[in-house]
């Protein structure tokens, strides 16, 4: 396994754990302390701010998981990867986009650039 792939797995791990100690564990796991996460709906910085976006990500989607599609693109310190928001329930996916993450030196994800491509009722 690549850096990249550990650091795209890192990701979805912080955004599909369970209890408030799992996201904050995976979140210290996954990004700098100073790491940043901007997208559409959010502009965060710091694991605080992070643990914050998606706790209510997942409140705002129970039962639901952030799945990995397609394969990463990765060069130098920079992974581009795509996701599918899909329920455990009944498989639909209401919500789609990519991200693209930038590496800190020891591996984790110093900042976040995510793209909505499908959002529910849009």
């Amino acid at each position: 396994m690549t850096v990249h792939d550990d650091a795209v797995q890192r990701y979805f791990a912080a955004w599909n754990a369970g209890s408030t100690e799992e996201l904050e564990k995976a979140v210290s796991a996954a990004f700098t302390e100073d790491a940043t996460y901007t997208d559409p709906m959010a502009d965060v910085r710091g694991h605080d701010g992070l643990t914050a976006a998606i706790s209510g990500a997942q409140a705002q989607f129970p039962g639901f998981d952030f799945v990995p599609t397609g394969t990463p693109d990765a060069h130098h310190g920079l992974v581009r990867f795509t996701w599918d928001l899909v329920s455990r329930a009944d498989g639909s996916a209401p919500a789609a986009g990519f991200d693209v993450i930038t590496l800190a030196e020891d591996g984790r994800i110093s900042s976040v650039s995510g793209f909505l491509d499908r959002l529910p009722g849009a």
